[in-house]
């Protein structure tokens, strides 16, 4: 690890890929570290964020030293499940780049089980991150202007769900109508870091 102090508030953890973020994440929020007030993981680095009215970036910095994440482990923030209709339009092109066929690939989707490794991109755009074996699948090269609200896609080994309509490279796969993302919801995100996400199929 290499920590990097953030200003006067926060400490920056860089890591060297997104499994050694989750083994942290989930190690901080065992952790007990006085003043620390908020744990933002993304691709390759975990913010720490602490009121430094009760603690310091050295003594911050000295805890995190001492923090152990265990291989393989994740931060946990319940279960989900979303309804998918397999219809996306880039479902054949992903299916046959595979070497699968539509049914194999969407038997596959709904037999993974997803963590939210992080959030970003926009508001509730969560990185789902595969439990299991997944294989690698190319963004497009010719990314959407507009992909709508919904859609479920894919990219590299991620999962998504766009929260609104936005542009986007991934490889759309199926839709849902579950609010990923809703300003009157506390917390607004129905996906956030550490949430299981299992999908099953649209009735």
């Amino acid at each position: 690890m290499r920590l990097l102090p953030y200003g006067d508030a926060a400490v920056l953890i860089e890591v060297d890929d997104l499994d050694a973020v989750l083994g942290l994440h989930a190690a901080l929020e065992r952790e007990d570290i006085v003043g620390v007030l908020d744990v933002v993981p993304a691709a390759r680095t975990v913010l720490v964020r602490f009121d430094p009215a009760l603690t310091s970036v050295q003594a911050v910095t000295i805890r995190l030293l001492h923090v152990r994440p265990a291989s393989g482990d994740r931060p946990v923030a319940g279960t989900v499940e979303i309804p998918v209709v397999y219809d996306g339009a880039d479902l054949d092109e992903v299916s046959d780049g595979l070497g699968w066929s539509r049914a194999e690939l969407v038997a596959a989707h709904l037999d993974q089980v997803w963590t939210a490794g992080f959030v970003g991109f926009t508001p509730g755009f969560a990185y789902l991150v595969p439990d299991g074996a997944w294989p690698q699948v190319p963004r497009r090269q010719d990314p959407r202007t507009a992909v709508p609200a919904g859609a479920v896609g894919l990219a590299g080994t991620y999962c998504g769900v766009y929260p609104r309509s936005s542009p986007g490279g991934w490889s759309l796969i199926g839709r849902t109508d579950a609010p990923v993302w809703d300003v009157h919801r506390d917390p607004p995100a129905l996906l956030v870091s550490g949430t299981k996400v299992r999908f099953v199929a649209a009735r």
